[in-house]
């Protein structure tokens, strides 16, 4: 008999990080110190460069702001002019893919990661999040693993979102809800 919980909340799988993964994260954040960090605000391609460099896929016009904390650059996807704005904050233990003409405003949390609290090792468990072009995640979001927020969405202010959100959808709140609807362009 299998004792191990079976988890199917948002398709999230379970994840071990190995010591490759460790010792690039370190290399990384040693990079993100002394090069990422302290840059000027208006060197986005400086910072894409460098997220490049480390695998990560960054398309033309993408705005990396230097307080963006990127946890895994090769689990990052920015599509084109899309902005990862102040102090944004990628727990990319899994893949992080946002869509073109995005905006991740200050504060949020896109986060890949969690663990099953069921099982006794409480193992690490990580969910891909997708943000479809147009969409805008507003200040101070948390996204959870698994998540995918639709074309067009809008997520309000401080809201937590452990499910998807539908494309030309408003939601807000804690858990997210729908509030409204948006006219597609």
């Amino acid at each position: 008999m299998n004792n191990k919980p079976n988890l199917k909340v948002n398709c999230l799988k379970e994840n071990h990080i190995d010591l490759r993964n460790k010792a690039i994260r370190f290399l990384w954040n040693f990079i993100w110190l002394l090069l990422y960090r302290p840059s000027p605000i208006l060197m986005h391609s400086w910072r894409c460069f460098l997220l490049r460099c480390f695998g990560a896929k960054v398309a033309k016009g993408a705005l990396p702001y230097p307080s963006t904390r990127i946890w895994a650059p090769w689990n990052l996807t920015m599509g084109e002019d899309s902005c990862l704005s102040h102090k944004v904050d990628c727990y990319s233990v899994d893949q992080i893919i946002i869509g073109n003409r995005v905006t991740v405003s200050q504060y949020s949390f896109l986060c890949t990661a969690t663990h099953d609290h069921r099982g006794k090792s409480m193992p690490l468990m990580t969910g891909p999040i997708h943000i479809g072009d147009d969409a805008w995640i507003t200040a101070d979001v948390f996204i959870g693993p698994g998540v995918i927020v639709g074309k067009g969405a809008v997520v309000g202010a401080r809201s937590t979102v452990v499910s998807n959100v539908s494309a030309w959808s408003i939601v807000a709140g804690n858990p997210a809800k729908n509030i409204g609807s948006r006219v597609p362009f």
